[in-house]
């Protein structure tokens, strides 16, 4: 009986594990993509997409498994095509995790739509706040640059980087996971949802508001990297 109980229990790890696995190898391949796209502020902050991979990691199988992903990820980035070292990989964990951690651990109360959004939502304005806060204690060291010069960057350039690079990841996040999550159940890599549907009318109000709104953080993105 107890060997019969197991094997399904050991059969379910492996999946969940492998999942991750391929989760992570995609969130590294999103972040290094990211990293070739000429746009930055101040010649060192990049609009890293790899949180929308994360989120939707933590949306599926919990903060936990975000916060494993986010850290296998940042090491790797780290130790491959870094040039932050620690410091770097710190600042990558605890941005990521605030966001997505967040979400997931909101999401995980209620899986619906409305959750989702308002977990993203504080995720943004927690990693926001860690971030003006980090860069503050950290970016003087890494950087080499003065305390002094970094604290007048935090509300003019910081406190709009974090808001509208968090923004873009977030709304690509609510774009993005229905299709993944569906296209990986129908590959039958994860389980069946078993929440109930949202209105078809408010699900394309959301989407399309949604929509409007990615626009809106890139085109502030290309504002604030000087680009447009």
């Amino acid at each position: 009986m107890d060997n019969t109980n197991s094997t399904p229990r050991k059969r379910i790890d492996t999946k969940e594990l492998t999942m991750l696995a391929l989760l992570a190898a995609l969130a590294y391949v999103v972040m290094f993509l990211s990293k070739q796209i000429p746009v930055n502020v101040l010649g060192f902050l990049n609009f890293d997409l790899k949180d929308v991979i994360v989120c939707i990691t933590g949306f599926l199988f919990g903060p936990l498994a975000a916060l494993g992903v986010s850290v296998v990820v940042s090491f790797i980035e780290m130790i491959t095509i870094s040039s932050t070292g620690i410091w770097g990989f710190v600042m990558n964990v605890l941005s990521t995790c605030a966001l997505a951690c967040t979400a997931a651990w909101f999401y995980q109360r209620k899986r619906t739509m409305r959750n989702a959004i308002i977990g993203l939502v504080l995720g943004v304005l927690l990693m926001t706040a860690l971030m003006i806060l980090w860069n503050y204690l950290i970016t003087p060291i890494y950087m080499k640059m003065p305390r002094a010069a970094v604290a007048k960057l935090l509300v003019p350039t910081f406190l709009p980087f974090n808001l509208i690079k968090g923004g873009i990841n977030a709304t690509l996040t609510i774009l993005l996971y229905k299709p993944v999550v569906t296209a990986l159940r129908k590959a039958k890599l994860v389980k069946p949802s078993t929440g109930a549907n949202q209105g078809g009318k408010k699900k394309v109000g959301v989407l399309i508001v949604t929509a409007v709104l990615l626009v809106t953080f890139i085109l502030l993105a290309l504002v604030l990297a000087k680009v447009i």
